[in-house]
């Protein structure tokens, strides 16, 4: 499984394309698809991007709903009817559709940050905002980490 660190800005080109940081396409390889799935994420107004086999693990962890019930069609519905496979091209570029650019209010600047088994997507002047806001939270709430074996 992918693991994605680090925060890198890159821009959009006249094309629609943006380069996929180097170390998010190296922590790709070996995948069966050679690119990125992306979809709005419903808590702010950026992409969240993942890699074909934690796409599936989501899909597994959907089978804990009952397979008919609204909560499972909404999770379902939200994640994976809105999610794009873009493949990267022969220069690890891939292009953003303009329903998830509009999502994002992504223009030009790029914004990919790496959250650990999943990265983020935002509109460059859109991030530092956020990034405050969270170190702010962590902050104000105590936030740490569980200890190994100790459930919350």
């Amino acid at each position: 499984m992918a693991l994605f660190l680090s925060t890198y800005v890159n821009k959009m080109d006249k094309k629609g394309r943006v380069s996929v940081p180097a170390p998010f396409r190296s922590a790709l390889v070996g995948q069966n698809f050679q690119g990125v799935v992306l979809f709005r994420a419903t808590g702010h107004d950026c992409l969240e991007g993942f890699d074909y086999a934690s796409m599936a693990e989501l899909s597994e962890r959907l089978d804990h709903f009952d397979m008919f019930s609204s909560a499972q069609d909404d999770l379902a519905t939200s994640i994976f009817a809105e999610a794009v496979q873009c493949p990267f091209d022969s220069e690890g570029r891939i292009s953003i559709p303009a329903h998830l650019m509009a999502h994002a209010k992504i223009e030009e600047g790029v914004t990919f940050v790496g959250l650990g088994k999943k990265f983020q997507v935002w509109s460059s002047d859109k991030f530092e905002k956020r990034r405050e806001a969270a170190r702010a939270n962590v902050a104000k709430e105590g936030l740490t980490l569980p200890r190994p074996g100790v459930s919350s």
